[in-house]
C-alpha cells in the first residue's frame, strides 16, 4: 500500500452529468501516463461531497473496472450521514478495493468520542481496512497525537492521509507509530514529508504531475535530496500557476489539452473563462511540452 496515489478527478458533462467515458481516461491517463502506483478515489479532487449516494457507487464501479487489478485502489467513504458511509464501504469492499479511508465527520463540531465511534462503526461493518482522512483545514478537525493512538488501537485502521502542514505532530506520528501507513496529503510539502519518513502521498495534481511526484518521492528515499529539492521546486512552480488559475478546472483542463476527456466541474463551481482557458494552454506547455 505505499507509493503514490492520486487523488482521482471525475470528468463531468456540461450539465453535471458523470462522464463514463472521461473517467475511463483519467484513470487510464493515471496509471499508463502518470505510472502512480494507486487511486485514491472519491476525495475531495473527486468533488465527492456533491455528489448523489448512487453517483458515487458508480464512481467506485468504473475506477474499479478501468484499473484491472493493475494499481491499488483506496475507495473515501467518508460522510457526515454515517448510514451512507457505512452503505459506501460495503460497496466498495464487496467492490474489492485494497483498503477504504474516510474523512473526518465535518461541518457540525463532534467531540473526539463522537469520531471515534465514526471510524470504528464504518470498520467495524466490514472485512477491510481503514485510512483516516485528515485535513483539518477544510473539516476544522484538528486531532492530537493520543487521539491518533486511540483510533490506531483498532488494528483495521492502518493509517492516515496526512493533509496539514504541522511536520512536528507529523514526525512524531511518524516516531510512535512506526507500523501505521502515513501518506503526505499537501502535494506542495511531500519532500519535507518524506524525508520525515512518510509511506507515500495522495494529491490532485498527481492527475497531470505524477512522474514527478514518483521522482521526487523515490529520489528522496534514496538520500537524493538535491534532485528531489530541484523537482520539487518545479513542482510547486506548476501548482502555484494552477493555484493561481484555479485548482480543479485548470487540472481537467491540463488533461484536456493532454488528449483526455476530463469534462466539467460540477456546481457550483464554475465552468473556465476564456482567460482561464488561455492560461491553462499556457501552462501546458510550460510543464508538459
Amino acid at each position: 500500500m505505499k507509493g503514490i496515489y492520486t487523488a482521482l478527478l471525475v470528468s463531468f458533462d456540461k450539465e453535471g452529468n458523470l462522464n463514463e467515458k472521461g473517467l475511463r481516461e483519467i484513470v487510464r491517463h493515471n496509471i499508463d501516463k502518470c505510472k502512480v502506483d494507486g487511486l485514491y478515489v472519491g476525495g475531495s479532487t473527486g468533488e465527492n461531497f456533491m455528489l448523489s449516494t448512487e453517483e458515487k457507487k458508480r464512481i467506485f464501479e468504473i475506477a474499479m473496472d478501468e484499473a484491472k487489478g493493475q494499481v491499488k485502489l483506496i475507495a473515501q467513504v467518508g460522510s457526515v450521514n454515517l448510514k451512507e458511509a457505512v452503505e459506501l464501504a460495503k460497496f466498495a469492499t464487496d467492490l474489492g478495493y485494497d483498503s477504504l479511508s474516510a474523512v473526518t465527520p465535518f461541518y457540525y463540531k463532534f467531540d473526539f468520542s463522537e469520531i471515534k465511534h465514526y471510524y470504528e462503526t464504518i470498520i467495524n461493518s466490514v472485512d477491510n481496512k481503514m485510512i483516516i482522512y485528515s485535513i483539518p483545514f477544510l473539516t476544522g478537525v484538528n486531532m492530537s497525537l493520543d487521539q491518533f493512538g486511540e483510533l490506531f488501537e483498532n488494528d483495521k485502521i492502518i493509517g492516515v492521509k496526512f493533509t496539514a502542514a504541522d511536520f512536528y505532530l507529523l514526525e512524531r506520528m511518524r516516531k510512535t507509530f512506526p507500523d501505521k501507513l502515513i501518506y503526505a496529503g499537501f502535494d506542495e510539502m511531500m519532500l519535507p514529508a518524506t524525508v520525515l519518513g512518510v509511506d507515500g502521498a495522495i494529491g490532485s495534481t498527481f492527475n497531470v504531475n505524477g512522474r514527478r511526484a514518483k521522482e521526487i518521492f523515490e529520489a528522496a528515499k534514496s538520500g537524493n535530496i538535491e534532485k528531489a529539492r530541484e523537482i520539487q521546486h518545479i513542482t510547486n512552480d506548476f501548482i502555484t500557476d494552477v493555484l493561481e488559475n484555479g485548482l480543479y478546472q485548470t487540472l481537467k483542463g491540463l488533461l484536456q489539452e493532454q488528449g483526455v476527456d476530463a469534462g466539467y466541474c460540477r456546481q457550483p463551481m464554475k465552468a473556465p473563462t476564456e482567460a482561464m482557458s488561455k492560461r491553462i494552454k499556457e501552462i501546458n506547455e510550460k510543464y508538459f511540452q
